[in-house]
């Protein structure tokens, strides 16, 4: 997630410049296509690219939008779990009675299931988590697929437990199993997102499109700008690219790139805030920006 607000230029020429090269590369193309095999035939009507350029600026805004709009709804998912796992964690210490024991394991098996579902979404080997769960919970989630899915399962046999151990009263054990039940929905809503393709043909047609108002906006203005349309050409078709690459940078939020959510520093957050709820002593160090711009 970026943290500053300007977006240097340097970093919009790095995501930009190979499709910038090619933009030059075409209408330079149809600048001398133009010049050498059109203009003593006909004129290119002025509405193709006016055609073109509104089609555009549909499809660009609509992608932008459902981009953002996934984007915001994994930000919400992920803020979410921040609160439930503190309300979790505060639970678990304060309404259980005298078993220390299992207050802390449940604990750190929640920050387990956090770091688990991280690296699912990421599509990453994050072996983080193994360092909260016990053996006996190692070797049982190794037969599940679904590694966090099962850590849930584990949490809710072992409320059970401390539930007919009375070390907990009954309001109190719908209280913690209703935050089980929204880790689990929070869960699903993370996969939802992840595991949901957007939809190909909008960003397909929206780059055919693209680089068809490029050209023939090149053929256009080159009747009167002359060898400056080559630049004028970029420089619009510039505009158009960068903004749809903007869009397209949040389609898949849980991505580790600067753009999408920051679970590094949200998992590291609730890490900290709950080993410092069972006051432990050795506590990580909160997630850095990378060069002050953003953290992941």
């Amino acid at each position: 997630m970026l943290l500053i607000q300007n977006i240097r230029l340097s970093r919009i020429l790095r995501n930009t410049w190979q499709i910038d090269l090619i933009m030059v590369a075409s209408c330079t193309a149809a600048y001398f296509v133009r010049e050498y095999l059109i203009a003593h035939h006909f004129s290119i009507p002025s509405i193709i690219p006016t055609v073109l350029g509104t089609a555009i600026a549909f499809f660009i805004g609509f992608n932008n939008n459902q981009a953002y709009d996934r984007w915001w709804e994994a930000r919400k998912i992920w803020g979410a779990l921040v609160n439930d796992s503190r309300s979790f964690a505060r639970a678990l210490i304060n309404y259980v009675d005298e078993d220390n024991e299992s207050i802390k394991r449940m604990v750190c098996r929640h920050i387990a299931f956090l770091y688990a579902l991280k690296a699912n979404l990421r599509g990453t080997v994050d072996e983080i988590y193994t360092k909260y769960l016990s053996e006996a919970d190692l070797k049982e989630i190794g037969k599940h697929n679904n590694t966090h899915n099962a850590i849930l399962n584990i949490q809710s046999r072992d409320l059970q437990k401390l539930s007919k151990a009375n070390a907990i009263d009954g309001f109190r054990f719908i209280e913690i199993n209703e935050m089980l039940t929204r880790f689990s929905d929070s869960m699903g809503m993370s996969e939802r997102i992840k595991n949901t393709i957007f939809p190909t043909t909008y960003s397909y047609l929206t780059k055919v499109f693209i680089w068809l108002f490029v050209v023939t906006f090149t053929l256009v203005i080159s009747q009167d700008a002359g060898p400056a349309a080559i630049f004028l050409g970029w420089l619009i078709g510039f505009v158009f690219v960068s903004t749809q690459i903007n869009g397209m940078s949040l389609v898949n939020p849980f991505e580790n790139n600067s753009a999408g959510v920051p679970l590094n520093q949200i998992t590291r957050t609730i890490e900290i805030n709950l080993l410092q709820m069972l006051e432990e002593d050795e506590i990580p160090e909160p997630v850095k920006p990378i060069n002050n711009e953003y953290v992941l």
